[in-house]
């Protein structure tokens, strides 16, 4: 019973990970084609760093309220850690992202 919490966390993960996974990239007609490869490749980089950086995220939620119930300071100061850590992932990504974008519209 202890590791439902963590099972349902994980499934949840995954499910946003196939969603994510299965989602089409943007298709670009325009320009030079290894440019556009590297502009397709450094969004898919940064999708996939924002979904570790939000699963981070949420671990961490869960591992700071369980160590706040439990009274496990360790484990709550594990959790605040791997939110950061997370938010830093979520924004590298976000970066990553409109570099992606950027690079497009300059090959146009």
């Amino acid at each position: 019973m202890k590791n439902l919490p963590w099972f349902i966390a994980a499934l949840g993960l995954g499910v946003v990970a196939y969603v994510i996974a299965k989602t089409p990239g943007p298709q670009y007609a325009t320009g030079n084609d290894s440019i556009e490869d590297a502009a397709r490749g450094t969004s898919q980089w940064g999708s996939k760093a924002r979904v570790r950086g939000a699963g981070g995220k949420f671990v961490g939620k869960l591992k700071e309220g369980v160590g706040r119930v439990t009274g496990d300071p360790d484990l709550q100061d594990e959790g605040v850690g791997q939110q950061v850590a997370g938010s830093l992932k979520n924004a590298a990504g976000k970066v990553a992202q409109a570099a992606g974008e950027t690079i497009h519209e300059l090959n146009r």
